[in-house]
């Protein structure tokens, strides 16, 4: 796997942006950083309006976008999870659970092959309740197009999962894709041995039936 890019974003009398830069001119020093591009935007404010930047130290890595003060190993860290299911998982659990959806849909109306990092967070039962609560926003936000279509067989082997929570939500998540093969892997959860999931699978069908879908 190739090394990652990086842009980083600093400013005169930033003092957090030293630490970054120090960190990651290390990482392009080791060879975890392919390249690496410094702007100051005190002298270079456009490029900060260019990527919607309104702090520094900003970092690109990768896929990623970090900000504030990293430690050297939280960026190695990261720097090696760039290219990854897993560390883009990472990523998205970080900015879900702190509040920044909207980070997360922007990401995936770029790529939206990234939403089965997202798939991994749903199933893993260690989620917290309010990363689980941003992957319902996102599942929401992309209700009926085909980026969650295509999602449905992976949906549907959640509904198989030891988790109620788990097959609730998908249950639930794939009665938003709008897509009649939904239909088989809804129609066993409707005897689900939980009363919530049970009711989550009859809401989906039904929103199914009412769309055409099924």
């Amino acid at each position: 796997m190739p090394a990652p890019d990086a842009l980083l974003l600093i400013a005169t009398g930033c003092p957090h942006c030293p630490t970054v830069l120090a960190g990651v001119s290390e990482l392009v020093k080791q060879g975890k950083i392919g390249r690496l591009d410094v702007v100051n935007v005190t002298t270079h404010p456009e490029v900060a309006e260019q990527y919607g930047v309104r702090g520094v130290p900003w970092l690109r890595l990768g896929p990623f976008e970090l900000d504030g003060l990293r430690s050297p190993a939280e960026l190695k860290l990261w720097a090696e999870r760039a290219g990854t299911h897993e560390g883009m998982a990472e990523y998205f659990r970080e900015l879900l659970d702190t509040g920044q959806l909207a980070r997360v849909i922007d990401a995936l109306r770029r790529d939206d092959t990234q939403l089965d990092a997202l798939l991994m967070l749903l199933a893993d039962p260690e989620t917290v309740l309010t990363v689980r609560v941003g992957i319902g926003a996102v599942m929401e936000e992309f209700a009926g197009e085909k980026t969650l279509q295509k999602l449905v067989p992976e949906l549907g082997k959640l509904t198989q999962s030891r988790d109620s929570h788990i097959r609730g939500d998908a249950a639930h998540y794939l009665g938003l894709a709008r897509d009649r093969r939904a239909v088989g892997y809804l129609k066993p959860l409707v005897n689900d041995p939980e009363q919530q999931v049970r009711e989550i699978a009859q809401e989906s069908l039904a929103l199914l039936e009412n769309t055409g879908s099924a």
